[in-house]
């Protein structure tokens, strides 16, 4: 475990520790409903898991490295943003598995570009959001987004 990790932990354990001291029957009350709402998310996270272990075992990291190395920066790093755009996936998820494709030699670029589009733009979710927002906004959102992933992967080129 490192640092900031154990850093996280403790502190969590200061503040809960905190809180139980503060008020005994909040704490509690808010642990089950955590609980309960870490229950209702288990099978979505549990299959998203199963889903992105099935990928990598179909396509190793080291088979989409090696297709990735034979395109060209700008071409991978662009494919990279548009499978993030379409890919739904929680970022405690995608940081390990982005991790894992750069191990593998994926670039830097298209590895960073996948992760900001990931987060950023979402295809997916456009239907809610456009509930939610309107259409327009929704587009723009996700445009700006997907060309600041663009020059966030760019960056992050230079300075890794």
């Amino acid at each position: 475990m490192d640092v900031f990790t154990l850093a996280i932990w403790i502190g969590t354990l200061i503040f809960l520790g905190i809180s139980l001291a503060k008020d005994k029957v909040k704490t509690k009350q808010v642990l089950k409903m955590a609980l309960g709402m870490g229950k209702g998310m288990a099978p979505s996270i549990l299959s998203i898991i199963f889903a992105i272990g099935l990928i990598l075992t179909l396509l190793p990291p080291a088979e989409i490295a090696a297709f990735v190395s034979n395109q060209s920066v700008l071409l991978a790093t662009v494919v990279g943003a548009l499978f993030g755009t379409i890919t739904l996936v929680p970022a405690f998820i995608a940081f390990p598995l982005v991790a894992t494709l750069v191990k593998a030699g994926v670039g830097v670029v298209p590895s960073v570009a996948f992760l900001t589009t990931l987060t950023m733009v979402g295809v997916v979710t456009f239907p809610l959001e456009k509930k939610a927002f309107g259409v327009k906004f929704t587009a723009v959102r996700n445009g700006l987004s997907f060309l600041f992933a663009i020059a966030i992967a760019l960056v992050m080129g230079v300075i890794i």
